[in-house]
């Protein structure tokens, strides 16, 4: 009798969730995707991407400012968005993200009563992280090993 593989944990199921999420992106900038979970079910979904309605970078190009794309919101809130327009409560919830949020999204997640960020990695944010540690929201890496990066690098193009 062979052994079944071992199950992933929660914290990995939901990971490779927002992985798969991060897909739909339409900014190659990078692929990012979130997944908002309480009592590990799924609240909602976000990936980056141009408002509804509006071209995707992928489309007509990416709209830089100050070095970032504009043109796109970001997986979290996205996440965070859906929630509100579908009036999902997702205070007291984890939310998986495949890179560490940006400040703006850190402000958010604290706003939305997220308790929790599991991140994989990518894009370090002294400040966001010290935002979320003061505002008492769990900030944890959780690695994860890809084949390439999909975090932009402006040096490499």
């Amino acid at each position: 009798m062979s052994e079944n593989p071992p199950r992933p944990s929660w914290d990995e199921y939901f990971m490779r969730i927002a992985f798969t999420v991060a897909e739909r992106s339409t900014c190659n900038r990078a692929h990012v995707g979130a997944v908002i979970v309480r009592d590990r079910r799924i609240l909602t979904t976000g990936y980056n991407g141009a408002p509804a309605g509006l071209p995707h970078c992928d489309d007509v190009g990416h709209l830089i400012v100050d070095g970032h794309c504009v043109r796109a919101l970001h997986a979290e809130q996205n996440a965070i968005i859906q929630a509100a327009l579908h009036g999902v409560n997702i205070a007291q919830s984890t939310i998986y993200v495949t890179h560490q949020p940006c400040l703006t999204c850190a402000k958010m997640i604290i706003n939305a009563g997220i308790r929790r960020v599991v991140y994989a990695g990518n894009y370090p944010d002294e400040h966001s992280r010290a935002f979320l540690r003061d505002a008492g929201v769990s900030l944890e890496h959780f690695p994860w090993h890809r084949p390439g990066d999909t975090v932009y690098h402006p040096e490499r193009t």
